[in-house]
């Protein structure tokens, strides 16, 4: 998977985690949407580094998916947790 497709791959998996949490993030959309994209980062590079599960070269892999949710769920979690859970 090149790089486009991660930052696809992360939109998604941060649309998915704010659907899994709602509420008002303090970062907004935007916000949400660069937690996704990290999340889908962070959630690749620790399957294939301490789970053992090589990242696929296929965008429709389901432990892909599954990772990269993962990981936007934990970021966006720790986003919360430092700065609040709703605006002012």
């Amino acid at each position: 998977m090149g790089i486009i497709s991660w930052i696809l791959l992360g939109l998604f998996a941060g649309a998915i985690a704010k659907f899994l949490l709602p509420g008002r993030d303090p970062g907004g959309f935007i916000g949400t949407t660069i937690i996704g994209i990290a999340g889908a980062f962070i959630g690749g590079w620790i399957s294939a580094r301490w789970l053992h599960h090589p990242i696929s070269k296929h965008f429709y892999d389901g432990a892909t998916w599954v990772a990269a949710i993962g990981g936007s769920l934990v970021l966006l979690i720790a986003y919360r947790l430092i700065f609040g859970n709703s605006r002012d």
